[in-house]
């Protein structure tokens, strides 16, 4: 596999409190088995669709679980961790960890947009990334929700050197950053009506499935809930869900479209 243009998302994994419920519940929805827990990397365990890695799921850090949040963490490839770090900066956006190694597999950091999205930056060792994507069970798509698009569009355009593309809807002001002729990320506003204030800007995962219904079906079942959706689009039926630990993420089947693709400005 040769190394991911920067900017590229290439990873995500989640810390959950309940680790074994994690595990159960994204086995249950995605289809998900998992690897042997690395108690060298405080038991991060990698997720497995085939055989091959999707995600991962670790547990907080000693004296993190009271407060800890759990969420999905988007990670973006680059050449050079550290210089991405210092572009984060100069951008107006904040290091939460910095750049660290992480034995062979790695080096990575944490960060927040201005507005508040929390990312990762990946530079791959024997770690490249995702070893299956745009297929059931793994990730195909993600999109930052912020309450200020300006600030967002520019920061990311800085850092990673998106190019970007506006849907051309006047009811609507969705941005879609590519590489090149690859779409990588797509940019919602969080509305007041539809997202209450306590909600912070995050960036929303959304993992392909064969049936998006079913795929909401089986998360209820386990002890999800549904936050909206199934909805169909020109993109797919995709439906936005919490599991029981309050991680937000998406389920969309690509393959069930409906209506024409929007233009783009």
């Amino acid at each position: 596999m040769t190394s991911r243009p920067l900017g590229t998302p290439c990873w995500t994994d989640a810390m959950f409190t309940d680790l074994e419920g994690a595990k159960s519940f994204y086995g249950d929805v995605l289809g998900w088995t998992f690897g042997e827990s690395s108690s060298e990397y405080g038991n991060y365990t990698q997720a497995l669709k085939n055989g091959k890695a999707v995600a991962a799921v670790v547990p907080p850090m000693p004296g993190q679980d009271g407060d800890a949040q759990s969420a999905w963490c988007l990670y973006f490839a680059s050449p050079d961790v550290a210089a991405t770090a210092e572009k984060i900066r100069g951008a107006g956006g904040t290091l939460l960890m910095e750049p660290m190694q992480v034995g062979e597999f790695g080096s990575m950091c944490l960060a927040q947009d201005p507005t508040g999205c929390v990312f990762g930056v990946w530079q791959a060792g024997i770690h490249e990334g995702f070893e299956l994507q745009g297929e059931t069970g793994s990730y195909v798509w993600a999109e930052v929700f912020t309450r200020e698009p300006a600030k967002a569009d520019a920061f990311y355009t800085e850092v990673f050197g998106f190019a970007s593309k506006k849907i051309k809807d006047e009811h609507m002001d969705y941005r879609v950053f590519d590489l090149g002729a690859d779409p990588v990320l797509g940019r919602m506003v969080m509305t007041a009506d539809d997202f209450p204030a306590e909600i912070p800007a995050y960036i929303q995962i959304y993992f392909a499935v064969d049936n998006c219904d079913k795929a909401v079906e089986a998360a209820e079942a386990a002890g999800g809930r549904k936050v909206f959706g199934p909805m169909d689009s020109p993109f797919g039926r995709f439906a936005a869900l919490l599991d029981p630990q309050g991680a937000a993420f998406a389920v969309i089947d690509v393959r069930t479209t409906v209506g024409e693709m929007p233009e783009m400005e």
